[in-house]
């Protein structure tokens, strides 16, 4: 038999919802373990009919020579003050480890980055025994095969090869993360999951030919990720994105909402929103990865998938050339030793151009 709303409670004195209940009270061990479930389920409920699906979606690697572009949403339950609080920067000691990526990890130090997508993996169930690559096909929408059909058979290892890899965050900061997880939890914040769009090289290369920017294939991944969730949760979304490179006005350039009757909310620099029927809210906001709970912790997950990803095109090249810097693939001059470094071992182990470095737009 279910909980029914009708029900009248006599609570002795000095007893609360939850306490133990003193020897000897009619209150006895069996009755009060359905009591608490029945609070418990009644709790719930409320927060059902409050709740609300919130999307942090942000983007690493948008500007880089080498490497993916890589796109995350993180997606969470809200309700109560967790509406507000998930909407805005993260404040004390979690400060500390939940930001603007950019400010918290670098090249070669993503430990943090890998520690919040490993913490939500436990926190959801999924785990994270099987290794980083486990990790990153779960996270990834699209499949291991779709990821590797754009690649030569030949190089398909310089972006797929595990190996030499692992975790290589400590145990204790994954499990304070975890708690991180937790106290969000009891504030109204309750993280159902991560995922990411992976865009190669190639695929970028491929996306300028057709007449597309990275900016352009930029939001046409959060639009993925963004209903994504929405076919997930069953239900309207809101979904914040960070800012995409210099877009105000954004219907024009969508891609797989393009079409869609939207409404314009507001457009402009510092923010630009949609009420898209079927999907929800989408916000794109500027700054958003340090001033978005969600956003930064997206920003984070999806640094240490880019930094993953890059270390295996350089593990790749190193095989032929010990010697090759330890390049992060954006524009600095570690990077552009690598580039030079490899060209003529590139050319003799025949690997496309297409399949290493990004094009500039206008030059496809």
């Amino acid at each position: 038999m279910g909980c029914r709303p009708r029900v009248v409670v006599w609570v002795a004195p000095g007893l609360s919802f939850g306490a133990p209940a003193p020897p000897g009270l009619w209150f006895g061990s069996l009755a009060q373990t359905k009591f608490t479930a029945c609070v418990g389920s009644w709790r719930n409920r409320l927060i059902a009919l409050d709740a609300a699906i919130r999307i942090g979606i942000d983007e690493n690697g948008l500007g880089p020579r080498l490497g993916p572009l890589v796109v995350t949403a993180v997606s969470a339950t809200t309700w109560g003050e967790g509406h507000e609080r998930a909407s805005r920067r993260a404040r004390g000691a979690l400060r500390s480890r939940l930001g603007d990526s950019k400010k918290l990890i670098g090249h070669g130090d993503t430990a943090l980055g890998e520690a919040w997508a490993r913490a939500i993996a436990r926190h959801t169930g999924a785990g994270d025994g099987e290794g980083p690559d486990a990790l990153v096909r779960r996270l990834s929408l699209d499949t291991a095969e779709a990821l590797r059909s754009p690649c030569p058979e030949a190089h398909a290892e310089q972006c797929w090869s595990t190996h030499e890899e692992g975790f290589l965050a400590e145990e204790k900061l994954v499990t304070q993360v975890e708690r991180d997880l937790a106290k969000l939890e009891e504030q109204g914040i309750r993280v159902l999951g991560a995922a990411c769009v992976i865009t190669c090289a190639r695929r970028l290369n491929e996306g300028i030919a057709r007449g597309l920017t990275r900016f352009h294939l930029d939001l046409h991944a959060m639009e993925r990720l963004a209903l994504h969730a929405r076919a997930s949760a069953g239900r309207d979304v809101i979904a914040t994105c960070g800012k995409v490179g210099g877009f105000d006005y954004y219907g024009p350039a969508f891609g797989p909402i393009s079409g869609w009757l939207h409404a314009v909310e507001q457009e402009g620099r510092a923010r630009s929103e949609y009420v898209v029927p079927g999907l929800g809210r989408i916000a794109f906001v500027r700054d958003a990865d340090d001033k978005h709970l969600l956003v930064s912790m997206a920003s984070l997950v999806g640094k240490w998938v880019r930094d993953l990803l890059m270390a295996r095109v350089v593990r790749y090249h190193r095989e032929v050339d010990p010697d090759l810097p330890d390049a992060s693939g954006y524009h600095d001059p570690v990077t552009t030793r690598f580039i030079e470094a490899t060209r003529l071992v590139r050319g003799r182990r025949a690997l496309p151009d297409d399949c290493f470095e990004r094009r500039a737009w206008g030059k496809a």
